[in-house]
């Protein structure tokens, strides 16, 4: 569906995409969504190991490949073939399909691509104007390339985890794939960049998105305080509370319910006002700004009893929004998706599969003017397309039958 009957931006875009469970196939989606034709190559025998996550369909036919509402949210809006990587045949014919495609994205082990003779180096041979992105853990060189790596090594690697959790316990996990999913929209500007540097030049490039990297590239403070000050300053975890005071952090309500406040320097004045407390005002304790922090606990005993006080939430809300502070409710996902706001912007999707039934799904995270993101919305089940797909690159019926005879194409054998 279009805006004024434009077409998608990516209209007439070839994307092959060799990635599979968050960041590569966000990096693929965001392309897929705004119009580019996006092939999905899965790998035989089971395809995208995403494909087992998440909730599967419960009346699905017996022959049935996987097929997921995690594999649906991450892959949707692409053309979907499954091949054997291994074999040489399947090889050449995916060699065959870069050769005409404009992007490549791809998140194997670094080598595996220049072991199977699609290194970078090897596919500009045949095709120069190709925009081909690697998506790793660490990057393609440097001492961590070779360690497998998931979104939670990289908080690791990245000193995130160590940030987070109570001083007195241990470190926490941030139990959402934040880093693989902004990996993916990193990856995919990245792309979008060097499609934009090939409308000018003419010249293809090979681009890298890591989680690592992403990672690191998050810390909107951390980086500088600790170069400079080295081991003299040691970052320490503060549970529900932010380390710079504020005071900004969690905080529970009369009712048992929770809010998140943040209270910037310059807004502490306001919070004296809305708390009806204008003892603080003059209270050296919380005098400044550094001041508030070293006294950060002492902060969250007033506030959290103020909040007893003024008793239910939704009270509390009410009374620091009168005096513009920056608050929300602790909600549950149960909450988020009755939202009003967000149903009212279509950030989140309703949609109906075949096989799954009809459930949620996010939106894309940006507005255009002049487009907006299809209201229907499929994902392939395990090599969907393949015969349209080969087709289309000049092969025959039997010859496309001859590929599935021998298991170096492969489908859902439910499909018929």
């Amino acid at each position: 569906m279009t805006k004024s009957g434009a077409l998608p931006m990516l209209s007439g875009l070839k994307v092959i995409d060799i990635t599979q469970f968050v960041a590569g196939p966000t990096a693929s989606r965001v392309l897929a969504e705004m119009g580019a034709d996006v092939i999905k190559v899965e790998l035989a025998p089971c395809g995208d190991r995403s494909r087992v996550q998440g909730m599967k369909a419960k009346d699905a036919p017996e022959n049935a490949a996987p097929h997921s509402t995690y594999f649906f949210q991450h892959n949707h809006s692409k053309r979907g073939i499954a091949l054997d990587f291994k074999n040489e045949r399947a090889r050449e014919i995916l060699k065959g399909m870069i050769s005409q495609a404009d992007v490549l994205v791809e998140n194997f082990s670094p080598g595996v691509m220049a072991r199977a003779g699609m290194s970078y180096d090897d596919l500009k041979i045949l095709n120069p104007s190709l925009v081909m992105c690697s998506i790793s853990f660490a990057g393609q060189t440097g001492a961590l390339s070779e360690k497998p790596g998931y979104d939670y090594i990289g908080q690791a690697y990245a000193g995130v985890t160590g940030m987070i959790g109570e001083a007195d316990g241990s470190p926490s996990l941030v139990t959402m794939a934040i880093g693989d999913v902004s990996t993916g929209m990193s990856a995919a500007l990245a792309i979008v960049a060097a499609l934009f540097h090939r409308e000018r030049t003419g010249e293809g490039q090979h681009v890298e998105s890591t989680l690592l990297d992403t990672y690191f590239h998050m810390h909107e403070a951390s980086i500088p305080r600790v170069s400079k000050l080295g081991r003299r300053y040691m970052q320490r975890r503060t549970g529900s509370q932010h380390p710079d005071g504020g005071p900004t952090g969690i905080f529970k309500c009369g009712d048992g319910k929770y809010i998140t406040l943040m209270s910037l320097a310059h807004q502490w004045p306001q919070l004296v006002q809305a708390l009806e407390m204008p003892e603080l005002k003059d209270d050296q304790r919380f005098a400044n700004a550094g001041l508030r922090r070293k006294n950060n606990d002492l902060l969250k005993e007033i506030l959290e009893g103020w909040l007893a006080s003024v008793g239910s939430r939704e009270e509390c809300l009410k009374q620091l929004e009168k005096h513009r502070i920056p608050v929300a409710p602790v909600l549950d996902m149960n909450e988020v998706l009755e939202l009003d706001h967000l149903k009212a912007r279509n950030t989140v999707r309703t949609v109906v599969d075949p096989l799954l039934g009809e459930f949620k799904v996010p939106s894309t995270p940006v507005r255009f003017s002049g487009w907006q993101a299809p209201s229907r919305l499929s994902a392939a089940r395990l090599g969907e397309h393949n015969a349209d797909v080969l087709r289309e690159y000049g092969m025959s019926d039997e010859e496309i039958s001859d590929l599935h005879r021998k298991k170096i194409f492969v489908r859902d054998r439910s499909l018929g």
